[in-house]
């Protein structure tokens, strides 16, 4: 049995502790936009099995997890064929006339993200320190490993240095090769405020949009050339139609940074040259 001493300490540090998050909380909302993310808790794991990654839960999501994994499933094949300019479930920013400012800012980005991240060229310390692949079972040309933590954070501050996601190529061993990383921000993020974070001159941020989610009477076997992220369904009334659901919005804000290549044009694709 405990002593009363060992149980008013205990109660003590559980009522800081509760005091702490709702001051958070507090804090949080009065951000202007800001909209508080719930944030998942990171279960430890055997780093020799990938873990699938819920993103249900993060920043400008605002989507149940069957959808979101519905969501995330398109903008992973969307993105394995990005180009530029936008589209019907992609837009982009526009890009903005380059100053000597903006390319120090970029330069500052690139060397802070190399040293941030150079510990994860073992994808098994990514793993370890509560990173989740996404889809770890879906053949990827990149995989996305998360830090839902990180994704929090991104919502109202920035460090270069602690991305939101690592992004990977896999390798003939079936291990993982750190190639870059991901930055995010609300979806509600204005251009003005992209471009303080990284410069519109040098990278393109992008965000997944109007995505219809087929109605569940579809099935396993949805018809996908109208439905998703690459269907040709992308308006409210035509998705209403369908018996789906629509998102305007899928996630918030992404940019992508690979700080191992030369020159702006290859370090800040939209995605990882060969």
């Amino acid at each position: 049995m405990l002593g009363r001493k060992t149980w008013i300490q205990l109660i003590t540090k559980l009522g800081t502790g509760v005091g702490a998050l709702c001051l958070v909380g507090v804090l949080l909302a009065a951000i202007p936009n800001h909209h508080t993310p719930a944030v998942p808790l990171v279960v430890a794991q055997d780093p020799q099995e990938p873990q699938s990654a819920d993103h249900s839960n993060m920043p400008g999501m605002d989507m149940g997890a069957q959808d979101a994994s519905v969501g995330e499933h398109g903008a992973m094949l969307e993105m394995q064929h990005m180009h530029h300019g936008d589209t019907a479930h992609m837009h982009m920013t526009a890009p903005r006339p380059g100053t000597p400012q903006d390319q120090k800012r970029a330069e500052e980005i690139v060397d802070q993200l190399r040293a941030g991240i150079a510990k994860y060229k073992d994808y098994h310390v990514a793993l370890d320190e509560g990173y989740k692949i996404f889809l770890p079972n879906v053949r990827q040309e990149e995989y996305h490993f998360t830090n839902y933590a990180n994704g929090f954070l991104e919502a109202f501050t920035f460090d270069p240095a602690r991305p939101t996601s690592l992004l990977y190529k896999k390798t003939a061993d079936g291990g993982f090769e750190l190639v870059g990383a991901m930055y995010t921000m609300p979806r509600r993020a204005t251009e003005d405020q992209l471009n303080e974070r990284v410069p519109l001159s040098v990278a393109t941020w992008h965000q997944h949009t109007n995505l219809c989610i087929p109605p569940r009477t579809a099935g396993k076997k949805p018809d996908w050339m109208k439905f998703g992220l690459r269907g040709t369904i992308h308006s409210e009334a035509a998705c209403e139609a369908a018996g789906g659901k629509f998102y305007p919005v899928v996630f918030g804000w992404m940019v992508h940074v690979y700080p191992y290549e030369n020159g702006n044009s290859r370090i800040f694709a939209m995605h990882h040259m060969e």
